[in-house]
Formats: C-alpha cells, structure tokens, sequence
C-alpha cells in the first residue's frame, strides 16, 4: 500500500470516529435539545441558499441588485405583514376607478402582525426584524410541538427524521422568513396534539389563536365535526354490541369534542366578521382574497381550469379527479394509517379545502405545509439509512429550486413574477 493511500484510509477512518464520536454525544442531548439542533441546522442551510440565491438577483420592486441576507427575506407577502405593524387594516377598501377591490391589508391575519408589533414595542426592534424573529422562534416552536405529536405515534427516532423531513420540506425556506406560516404550524401542531390526546376543551383558545393567523380554521372545523360523528359511531357500536373494550370516549369527552367543533365553526369567520365591521362590507374578506387570483371564487373550478390549461380540454378535467384519487390512496397506505384517525382525517379535510378554495398556482407549493403530519409517514415507509438520507438530500436540492424559481424575483415577459 502506498503512502497516500495509507494516508487517506487515515484519514476516512479518523472522519469516522469523529462522526461516530459525535452521533454519541448528539444521542445523549434531550430530545428537545436534538429537536432544536436539527431544525436550526436546517434553517442554517436555508440561509446559505438564501444568501447565494441573492448574489444573483437582479433589480427588482424593492431594493437594489444583490441585496444582504435581511433584505432578501423580507419581500413578498412580508412586506404586506411590515405595513401592517405600522398602519394596520384600511377602513375602506380601495378600489380602482372602476370600483374594482385592489390588494389591500385584508387578506392577511392579524395575529402574526400584532405579535410583532407588541416585539417591536417592547424592544425597539424595527417592524422587519420583529416580524422576522416572531417568525423564527415560532418555527423552533413548530418543531418541538410537532416531535411531540409525532412521539404520539412512532418511537424517537422516527419522530425525530419525522422533523427532519418536516425541517427540510423543499418550501421549508419559508419558515425563516417574516410569513406567518411558522405562527400557524405552532398553533395547528399544538391543536392536533391536544386532540389527540382529547383535550378538547384545552384545544378551544389555540383553535381560536389559530384562526387568526392563517385561513385554516375551515378544514380543522371539518376535521373535528368528522372526528365527532367518527366517535359517535364508534360509542353506538360499543353499545349496541355491549362491549366493554377500552378507548372509546366517554360522554364528557364526547361533549367536549362537541363543544370544539363548534368553537371551531365559530372561530373561522371571525376574520371575515372583522372586516366586515371595519369596512362595513360583508364581502370585504372575500373580495380582497380574491382580487390575486383575478376572478371570483367558484369552488372546485380553477382546479379544473388550470388542468385544461396544463392537460388539454381531456385530460385536464379528469387531472383533478385523478389528483383526488391519488391523495385518497395516500391516506390508506400503511405509514399514514399509522398516523392514526385525527391526524389522517385532518390531512383529508385540508386537502379537500385546497380543492374547493384554492386557486391552483405556484403559492401552492408553501400551502402544502400544514399536511405536515405526513412527514413522519415519510419517515416510517422505511428505516433504511440510505432511503432517509436520499429524501434529505432531495428536500434540501428542491429548496435551491424553490428559492431560485420562486423567492428570488425575475420578471416575466408580460410583467410580474410567480409568487412563492
């Protein structure tokens, strides 16, 4: 054997020792100390794709070509959220000279906004950094929530690459930027965690606080009025077979389940309602949502419309019923089964919301976040080293996609760009 080869060989052994070395002493933290240790690595990585992707961007709305890391992030729906902190909601909806609703304030929650500026207020941080930190722990937060929800279901070190593939998602990216999806991924996480383990009534003001921070209170009322009628059953079945089997649900938690789904209900129009009293418009929620996508809102068609436009008059109609088909089978395979009813049912209920209200675009992609739960199916298909590696190594290359493609701003040739 030759010197260098020996050298090498070394080498690659005293790398392993140290990996090795290190896995031991990572292995001995708390879980919670792992938690945030891998999710900060991630959004470590995050920020070296961030700064390099800004190296490359061009002129733009906001700032000059080339901008530092702080700039970079805080564009996009961040820049609505800082507008908000300073001069809050329009009292009037403003409207072009035909009367058309414009892009206005109301389309985004307040409870992101207002942590902010309670930050802000209380540090002296300007809007941007306050809306960016609130960001950041809130995703922290998300993280160790969702372990816990994920401990629920699977041993500790699938719930742990559970958050890793949550961590590293390709729009993961987003979690470090001042949106308030972070905010809501820490209060849906904590809400299925305290449905899980029926406390139904505990879930009531984070069901409430939720709904204030992103327009998801429709799919979780969904989820939890299912959830409801799914235990029902399960309690007339026991009865009428006189079963004495453990783990049904008692009338008090029958009654509490009951109570949250109306709480639910009620909670996910208090936005709606809101505007409405400030605008004196009952539409004013609904008017402002829709002015991005350009048309009213008419539930199931844009899926339909962008098939066509994607597929062909043929294929493109069956697309979307191709698309359900496909997620519905999902949801019977073995590692999401293992998810167990809420969290199954809840992925259903959100996606069945995308279906009926969303306008199919490129911001798609970010809205995939709250089916996080299947994340840790991700993790349980195999414990192969090498599967879950590769996943990891995917997700990571996707966010320079997502970040390049969508993030970073470039004109089209008919003028704008594609929102992240």
């Amino acid at each position: 054997m030759s010197a260098a080869t020996g050298t090498r060989a070394g080498l690659t052994t005293r790398i392993s020792q140290a990996a090795g070395r290190a896995g031991d002493v990572f292995r001995g933290w708390p879980w919670w100390l792992q938690v945030v240790a891998l999710y900060c690595g991630s959004r470590l990585a995050g920020a070296f794709i961030f700064m390099a992707a800004a190296l490359h961007q061009g002129p733009n709305p906001w700032f000059p070509a080339k901008p530092d890391y702080w700039n970079f992030v805080n564009i996009w729906d961040a820049r609505w959220y800082g507008e908000i902190v300073i001069n809050g909601y329009p009292s009037e909806l403003p409207t072009d000279d035909s009367g058309n609703v414009q892009e206005n304030a109301w389309a985004f929650y307040p409870l992101f906004p207002a942590l902010a500026r309670g930050l802000g207020a209380i540090t002296g941080l300007s809007p941007a950094a306050s809306l960016t930190l609130v960001a950041m722990l809130s995703g922290v937060g998300a993280a160790l929530v969702a372990y816990a929800l994920f401990r629920r279901k699977a041993a500790h070190a699938a719930a742990l690459w559970g958050v890793v593939f949550f961590a590293t998602f390709p729009v993961s990216a987003i979690l470090q930027v001042p949106y308030a999806e972070p905010l809501t991924l820490l209060l849906l996480a904590a809400a299925l965690l305290l449905v899980v383990r029926r406390r139904y009534l505990w879930a009531m003001p984070v069901v409430l606080l939720m709904c204030l921070s992103r327009p998801v209170g429709v799919p979780f009322a969904a989820m939890v009025g299912l959830l409801l009628i799914y235990r029902l059953i399960q309690r007339l079945r026991r009865a009428a077979s006189m079963a004495s089997a453990p783990g049904g649900h008692t009338s008090r938690e029958l009654a509490g389940l009951a109570a949250l789904t109306a709480v639910s209900g009620a909670s996910a129009l208090i936005w709606p309602a809101a505007a409405w009293a400030a605008t004196g418009d009952i539409q004013a929620y609904t008017k402002t949502e829709t002015v991005w996508r350009g048309h009213d809102l008419v539930p199931f068609k844009p899926w339909f419309d962008t098939g066509v436009q994607l597929f062909g008059p043929v294929l493109g109609v069956m697309a979307p019923f191709i698309f359900a088909g496909l997620f519905a089978l999902l949801l019977f395979s073995p590692p999401v089964v293992q998810l167990g009813v809420e969290l199954r049912l809840w992925c259903a209920c959100y996606m069945g919301y995308l279906l009926m209200f969303l306008h199919p675009q490129t911001s798609t992609f970010r809205m995939l976040l709250p089916l996080f739960p299947l994340a840790l199916s991700a993790a349980l298909l195999s414990r192969s080293r090498a599967y879950r590696g590769t996943v990891l190594v995917m997700f990571v290359l996707l966010q320079i996609v997502w970040i390049v493609w969508l993030w970073a701003w470039a004109q089209l040739p008919g003028g704008g760009d594609y929102p992240p």
